[in-house]
């Protein structure tokens, strides 16, 4: 009867298995296998590790079933290529900057970084809950992409500067590797504005052939060696406050992805979105100590007036930028409505806090 009874068990305990395994949908048994090109050389610091993390998230919460294959920045597609790769199919994936895509799309630019905009923690306020993702979405759909935040370095330096700037006056004629909307703004108070590939800025900078430049933050600038090629390092960074990184998709392959694999690819986004965002804070306390130690260097303040007259020109380039494109404005102006409230409560939280330590 005992035995009778565990060989029974058994039985319906196979039958059972069996029914589970032939209920699972039709995608159970399906590999996915993407490839991701990246706008950042190989090994770079932070950027890149940050896609490889989300590579091997993905393929561990999926068990396996999504395989994400990253090429950096000339390994299958030169850096500023991979916009055109992700929208026409070529990859599934892409990782940058949408600033970098401002030729095609200038509404992009709002997506990255805003001169006096909002810092991290604000951008991911506005991606997450202030409806900023659903603009974007919709910014970018025309061009077959959908877009995730997936990376921010926080607030930048203002830069290395080859000599000292004590008022806005002194802006006027040097030459300085600045892109994006900072480019245009300090263009406004009689700077050049030059564009140069990372690789090209300690050389440039070290020979004079700009006056200037701005990079990342402490970390990303010792690794450059720009504290060897200029003195003078000032803060904050306006041009750039809370640079977001992006995630891109070819967004037929997504609208085929199973919904599972989906919220599996999100997730690991925004695990990935904390981490570089946590990353470059840590790593910037400790190069900014040795920076500190560096006899030869002066880390300075803009001076205020520097600051409002660039926080004017900004205005202005927003606004003539506005005018001469719908899309921009549409951007700006959700940009700008939920920047003021984040201001507003930022006065009496983060920035009031902050004037704590001063007392």
């Amino acid at each position: 009867m005992k035995r009778r009874d565990f060989v029974k068990k058994i039985g319906l305990g196979g039958l059972a298995t069996g029914g589970l395994l032939g209920a699972a949908p039709s995608h159970a048994a399906k590999r996915v296998n993407w490839k991701m090109v990246t706008t950042w050389p190989p090994n770079f610091p932070i950027f890149q590790d940050g896609v490889e993390r989300f590579a091997k998230d993905v393929r561990a919460m999926s068990g396996g079933k999504m395989s994400i294959h990253t090429f950096a920045a000339g390994e299958l597609i030169p850096a500023m290529q991979s916009f055109d790769a992700v929208s026409q199919g070529t990859v599934e994936m892409g990782h940058g900057a949408a600033y970098y895509w401002a030729g095609k799309i200038p509404a992009a630019q709002f997506f990255t970084a805003v001169p006096f905009g909002m810092n991290a923690q604000g951008m991911n306020a506005w991606l997450t809950s202030g409806g900023g993702l659903e603009l974007w979405h919709e910014v970018y759909a025309p061009h077959g992409l959908i877009a995730f935040p997936m990376g921010n370095t926080g607030v930048q330096m203002g830069g290395w500067f080859r000599k000292k700037i004590n008022a806005l006056a002194d802006l006027k004629g040097i030459k300085m590797r600045i892109p994006g909307l900072g480019g245009k703004v300090i263009a406004k108070a009689g700077v050049n504005p030059v564009l140069l590939a990372g690789g090209e800025i300690y050389t440039a900078l070290e020979r004079g052939t700009i006056d200037a430049t701005e990079w990342v933050g402490p970390y990303h600038d010792m690794r450059l060696g720009l504290h060897r090629a200029a003195k003078y390092y000032y803060y904050p960074g306006w041009q750039e406050p809370g640079p977001t990184l992006e995630l891109s998709i070819n967004l037929k392959a997504w609208n085929e992805l199973p919904r599972d694999l989906q919220l599996i690819v999100q997730t690991a986004a925004a695990a990935s979105n904390a981490w570089m965002g946590a990353e470059f804070q840590a790593r910037n306390i400790e190069s900014l100590r040795s920076l500190r130690d560096d006899k030869k260097i002066e880390i300075l303040p803009f001076p205020d007036d520097v600051l409002r007259g660039l926080r004017g020109f900004t205005q202005e380039t927003l606004d003539e930028l506005a005018e001469k494109d719908a899309l921009f404005k549409k951007v700006y102006n959700a940009y700008r409505k939920f920047s003021a409230g984040n201001e507003d409560w930022n006065a009496i939280s983060e920035v009031a806090y902050a004037r704590t330590f001063t007392l």
